[in-house]
């Protein structure tokens, strides 16, 4: 079984993202937001196709609003690959799988 997203908060924030070996694309979504559900199972499925060569995590904006902030993040879904503890990319708006994977492939 591959990896799957992780969801990490405000506290786990540096630790989970900025800590870590590998890039790590950080999906900033909520509940309520239909395009952020869209992207959810394409992510899932990302997750599990690179293995530990990335790590992707959820933060629920409702609940962990300082990082959102900290970032800039206006609307979601917004998504941002770390690098290094750098954020090397970022993206707003739902994109099919394939589109995804493109721009994570062309950020690590």
């Amino acid at each position: 079984m591959g990896a799957a997203t992780v969801a990490v908060t405000d506290a786990t924030f540096d630790k989970e993202v900025r800590q870590s070996d590998v890039p790590v694309v950080v999906d900033f979504w909520a509940e309520w937001c239909g395009p952020c559900r869209q992207i959810g199972p394409a992510l899932e499925e990302l997750a599990a196709e690179y293995g530990g060569k990335i790590k992707i995590v959820k933060v629920n904006v409702d609940e962990n609003p300082d990082s959102p902030a900290a970032l800039g993040v206006r609307g979601i879904p917004s998504l941002f690959l770390f690098k290094n503890g750098e954020v090397a990319s970022n993206k707003v708006g739902a994109a099919p799988k394939a589109a995804l994977k493109n721009w994570i492939d062309s950020a690590i």
